[in-house]
């Protein structure tokens, strides 16, 4: 069998690698267009930043060792044109030598990734406007660096802009964010990314949230990003960091079907509409794992798990990709973000039920010195308590966390189950009550009715009128140092003596710093008779929707 790959990087090395271990009897050729087979794209604006100081470290393996090693025929520099389905060949042009010739094929694996958006702004094609794919930008970048510039504009607060600005800021480099959202890291819940807009505003960036890059223009000293509401930022550099599109040309051409947004539509075997020929990795439309639906999410384990899979199903073996369910992280300075899994804004799209919990633990036991809190949002099935989603902001122990909840996630497993499952401890690694399992606790607890909750966002849309009687259960002092507004102070250690003090016939909402002491206020009420709910996260997460308030809460 002769088998051609159009592509490298994650997707298509993996196939090339996979098909050889299955066969070797089998013709494999990997042509990919830029100089570089395999190399750590994820890696890149940490190079940039001078953590990665060897350039070669970013190569994952070299074309010359996939020859030796895999007996692979790698061609670098040289980009297929065409596809002709009918005649089963690919056309190639090697951009070295200018040769254009054709190249049979039994099995074709597209793997061609997704080119970093540009948008046909004004002035973008400036020459101090870059995007970071390869290893080419990410030296062209090098090289403005390390002429010691002053300012730098990301447009853009994703995953890879935020990468950017923490290299840049470790450079000593004045940076600017300009988000066409009202959040960082769009991806995540608005409340979740509090934490780290906080932290680069503490850090010194210029964060320009709900705003857009109208116009570049070229000056004498370098770039001026003109934005939507008429604010003009110096530069020397600006990085675009706006997202991707699929590189979907050669599909298209070739009459293969893509989806809405330029996906390659593809099987849950990752064939094409054209069963000799398969795709993987970024290009590719999705299922997401969660809701079901037609999605694209660019991520280099997925691309990897697909590359794998395409190869298996070409020599036979039935292996379906089980879909992606976006499970990523983020470093941030001395902060960790994670999710996985569906987030609320995404399963409000869908028109598909949920309900969520926050919990505010901490990564080990607080009696171990170094013991740091997280904040762990759990969305699951308000019947089933099957899981949906999860994400995670906090210091160490997040990544951990929303693995586990990954796997869980994968398994199907339920907030009931996560209240049983058995973790590792020692005191300097976890508790023995795991925040995986007071994530199930809280939850599996909140849908047996042990303690009815209202979430932050619903108590703060009410009006005062109909807003329930707000019970703060928190010491005298915790309460001074601030509170939701208009709230009254009784502690839960002097809450049993102080029934007669609270209203019979209106609700109450209580809540603690992070809703322990506010779930066992609820239950004292309920069994008094009260009409209680308890605020879920407690003051913490009032704090995340709410990060402009005063210490008084007003």
């Amino acid at each position: 069998m002769k088998i051609v790959i159009v592509g490298g990087v994650a997707g298509g090395a993996s196939a090339a690698a996979r098909a050889r271990r299955l066969s070797e009897d089998s013709e494999i050729v990997l042509v990919e267009r830029g100089p570089d087979v395999s190399f750590a794209n994820c890696g890149l604006p940490y190079y940039l930043g001078g953590t990665i100081v060897d350039r070669q470290k970013l190569l994952v393996v070299t074309p010359e060792r996939l020859e030796a090693r895999m007996r692979l025929d790698v061609r670098v520099r040289s980009s297929v044109e065409s596809i002709d389905r009918q005649a089963k060949t690919v056309r190639i042009h090697d951009l070295e030598s200018g040769r254009i010739y054709d190249e049979a094929y039994d099995k074709l694996i597209l793997a061609p990734g997704a080119a970093p958006l540009r948008p046909p702004i004004p002035g973008i094609d400036s020459p101090g406007v870059f995007t970071l794919r390869n290893l080419q930008d990410t030296d062209r970048i090098k090289a403005m660096l390390d002429s010691n510039i002053q300012q730098a504009v990301v447009v853009g607060a994703g995953f890879i802009g935020l990468e950017l600005v923490e290299n840049l800021l470790q450079l000593g480099i004045d940076t600017t964010i300009v988000e066409l959202q009202d959040q960082v890291l769009p991806p995540f819940d608005k409340e979740m990314s509090t934490p780290l807009a906080e932290q680069l505003t503490r850090r010194g960036v210029k964060l320009l949230l709900g705003e857009s890059a109208d116009r570049f223009e070229t000056t004498e000293t370098g770039v001026v990003v003109h934005t939507k509401s008429g604010r003009a930022l110096p530069a020397q550099l600006v990085a675009l960091g706006i997202g991707v599109r699929p590189e979907n040309k050669l599909a298209v051409d070739a009459g293969l079907e893509v989806g809405p947004r330029g996906g390659i539509q593809v099987n849950d075997s990752l064939q094409t509409s054209d069963p000799n020929i398969y795709a993987v990795g970024d290009a590719i439309e999705v299922q997401d794992f969660v809701s079901g639906e037609p999605t694209q999410i660019p991520l280099a384990g997925p691309a990897n798990r697909q590359g794998r899979i395409a190869a298996d199903n070409v020599f036979g073996r039935e292996v379906r990709y089980r879909g992606t369910q976006g499970t990523a992280i983020l470093g941030l300075f001395d902060q960790t973000a994670a999710m996985t899994g569906a987030s609320e804004k995404s399963l409000q799209r869908s028109g598909i039920a949920f309900r969520k919990i926050y919990v505010h633990p901490a990564n080990h036991a607080g009696y171990y010195p170094g013991a740091e809190q997280m904040t762990l949002k759990l969305l699951f099935d308000p019947e089933s308590g099957r899981i949906l989603g999860a994400q995670g902001i906090g210091g160490a122990g997040v990544d951990k966390r929303i693995d586990v909840l990954a796997i869980a996630i994968q398994a199907g497993m339920t907030v009931f189950d996560l209240e049983e499952v058995e973790l590792a401890y020692a005191p300097q690694y976890g508790s023995a009550k795991d925040p995986v399992n007071m994530a199930g606790f809280v939850a599996a607890g909140l849908l047996r009715g042990d303690h009815p909750q209202i979430d932050v966002a619903t108590l703060m849309e009410q009006s005062p009128e109909e807003r329930p009687l707000l019970l703060d259960v928190r010491t005298a002092e915790e309460y001074a140092a601030g509170h939701f507004p208009d709230a009254v102070n009784i502690s839960i250690d002097e809450l049993r003596s102080r029934l007669d003090e609270l209203p019979t016939d209106r609700r109450i909402a209580t809540y603690c710093q992070v809703g322990q002491r506010g779930y066992l206020a609820t239950r004292v009420l309920m069994q008094a008779g009260y009409d209680v709910v308890n605020v879920s996260g407690g003051y913490k997460t009032f704090r995340l929707f709410n990060p402009e308030k005063d210490s008084a809460g007003n």
